[in-house]
């Protein structure tokens, strides 16, 4: 099995259910509060570890009580911390999530804390790390500059690198894109990639033709219920998924990020990477939380 590294965010999550979004100026009453481990890097490095892979993570956490939640949470399914450094002054990074119960839908609001201390010095620092791994994972938590040395580091030593690009921004230039192996982004971020409506198949696959087109060798195009859109040199296909009922979707596209790169990593083609990354999804949805709703590698049947 290859070594997987995960570069990115650990937040601790403050999710609170409503019996819908609230509008501007309305005041509702929740029906629960729950404060679980989160963070886009967090939620992938650790359902990697659940589902049996092997994992380590760099990323930052504060001296504080959440900081020392979350890496005993990533502990308790053997992933590696050592790359993970505690930080005195500065609060771990949280994150503010409303969850609709009659969807299962969310809204949610980010405070970096820690996360923006990883920087390129952090990354110096923790090379080694890169250098022992053989597929590289990261997100778009942490600085931007910080996420363009990673890429143009780990290309150099040729690694495999998947990137959610999540959150999604429509600044990042062009050149960014190329020699990267695999993206995953949701409809809607890619919309927001290129700029493009992705309200029908044919503008998704344009979309996702045109992230190609910038030099992705891969791109997975995660569409929940509806399945995933692959676009790569050898095909362009719409590969559909089990539908299930969703309670809560947090972490839904952390854990099919998961399912695909644990995949990858025992060796797996990118179709079967997919069935694997839409098996754990699929259950993700059906549990609220985000680290609480991951399902082990017993729960996911040919994993």
């Amino acid at each position: 099995m290859k070594k997987i590294l995960v570069i990115g965010s650990l937040n601790m999550d403050t999710v609170v259910t409503t019996p819908h979004m609230p509008k501007p100026g309305e005041t509702i009453i929740s029906t629960s509060l729950a404060q679980v481990p989160g963070g886009k890097g967090a939620n992938q490095a650790y359902a990697i570890g659940k589902l049996g892979g092997n994992v380590a993570m760099m990323g930052a956490v504060g001296k504080d009580s959440f900081g020392e939640a979350l890496l005993d949470n990533l502990k308790s399914v053997n992933v590696d911390v050592n790359g993970i450094e505690v930080i005195d002054g500065v609060p771990t990074g949280q994150a503010y999530i409303w969850v609709d119960e009659s969807t299962g839908q969310n809204s949610i609001v980010t405070v970096s804390g820690t996360n923006f201390e990883v920087t390129i010095p952090f990354i110096d620092r923790n090379r080694h790390l890169i250098e022992a791994a053989d597929i590289i994972v990261m997100q778009m938590e942490i600085p931007f500059e910080t996420v363009v040395y990673i890429k143009n580091l780990v290309l150099e030593m040729g690694k495999t690198l998947v990137v959610d690009p999540a959150p999604a921004r429509g600044d990042i230039p062009d050149d960014f894109w190329q020699g990267i192996d695999y993206i995953k982004p949701n409809e809607t971020e890619l919309e927001i990639l290129t700029g493009l409506p992705t309200d029908t198949q044919e503008n998704l696959m344009t979309s996702a033709r045109m992230m190609k087109s910038k030099g992705v060798k891969n791109v997975l195009i995660s569409l929940g219920g509806d399945g995933c859109l692959l676009v790569s040199d050898e095909e362009e296909s719409f590969i559909p998924t089990m539908k299930v009922k969703a309670v809560d979707t947090t972490a839904a596209g952390d854990s099919f990020t998961a399912g695909v790169v644990i995949s990858l990593s025992r060796g797996d083609d990118i179709h079967k990477a997919i069935e694997v990354g839409q098996k754990v999804s699929g259950i993700v949805v059906t549990r609220k939380g985000a680290q609480s709703s991951i399902p082990s590698a017993e729960e996911i049947k040919d994993l």
